[in-house]
């Protein structure tokens, strides 16, 4: 379904609960991908688009309406390290919308009748540095630094004219202000969306601190947490819903951990559908997975919510 014939998102929210796609990683290293070098999933723009077009099919036909766009570690400095210079990373950069809109065409081909739309993700200034630091924050760089790292990507994704940024995966509040400030007059809504652990971000900062700055940005249509334990959702609903007044948007990761210096996932899953509906009721109007979350969970999670 196009764009034009779609709803908006922040209308859906304001109806009902929308489910989101489930991890790019998860399901492209399932496909046969190795994803271990710096660039993750962003490195499959350049080199096999076609699979991140399958990984974005298999969450639609699972009863996800949300494709989340594989450009959460694309940067103009990540790439740069690859050689790949500015122009041609602006090029992938669009393409990761461009990609989650060919998987919206083909899943409406395959019967699919519903609306669907594309998030492009803008990850954390962390996720860049490829060193597990978007789960600490703290990175020794000022609001105004991290609004000039971030806000050059965010006009190219912009101008690729998603439904909606996903400012995903954010371990400290200072860098949720960056993201905010660099949000405004780009002509597209976003969700804004911290990794958490208990009710404090990633670098130790209360939510309600850090939250509370999203209530009066007009672009912000929802605000929750993601790539965290299921276990701390419910409490990070409450608080976020009670703080800005918006609708919430929650997708944690499996319940595994992420060895940075193995560049692996250890333990075990602990995501269990049966807690969506204490999150809807908390406040969840965006609900899907992250990290080491497939497809099966997403029809799982859809059928629940249904």
């Amino acid at each position: 379904m196009t764009r034009a014939l779609s709803p908006s998102l922040a209308d859906a929210l304001a109806t009902g609960t929308v489910v989101l796609d489930g991890g790019m990683s998860n399901q492209l290293e399932s496909a046969g991908y190795a994803l271990s070098d710096a660039l993750w999933s962003a490195r499959l723009l350049a080199e096999r688009p076609e699979a991140v077009v399958e990984a974005h099919l298999a969450y639609f036909l699972a009863g996800a309406s949300v494709a989340i766009t594989a450009s959460y570690q694309a940067t103009f400095e990540g790439f740069a390290r690859r050689g790949i210079g500015r122009e041609e990373a602006a090029r992938l950069l669009s393409l990761s919308v461009e990609l989650a809109r060919e998987a919206a065409r083909r899943a409406g081909e395959a019967g699919v009748d519903r609306p669907l739309w594309v998030a492009a993700s803008v990850g954390p200034y962390g996720a860049m540095l490829a060193d597990g630091s978007e789960y600490r924050g703290r990175y020794g760089l000022g609001v105004a630094e991290l609004e000039r790292f971030h806000r050059p990507r965010m006009e190219v994704l912009a101008a690729a004219a998603p439904d909606v940024l996903a400012l995903e995966t954010v371990p400290d509040a200072d860098e949720g202000a960056a993201l905010l400030g660099a949000v405004r007059g780009l002509g597209v809504p976003a969700w804004l969306s911290y990794s958490v652990h208990g009710r404090h971000t990633r670098a130790g900062q209360p939510l309600e601190d850090a939250f509370a700055p999203a209530a009066d940005v007009d672009e912000i249509i929802a605000v929750g947490v993601n790539c965290c334990a299921s276990e701390d959702v419910e409490p990070a609903v409450e608080i976020a819903a009670r703080v800005t007044g918006k609708p919430v948007v929650v997708y944690p990761n499996s319940g595994e951990a992420w060895d940075a210096d193995a560049r692996a996932w250890t333990g075990r899953s602990t995501f269990d559908t049966g807690q969506v509906e204490a999150w809807r009721a908390a406040g969840a109007r965006l609900i899907g997975g992250c990290c080491r979350v497939g497809p099966p969970t997403i029809t799982e999670l859809a059928s629940t919510l249904k």
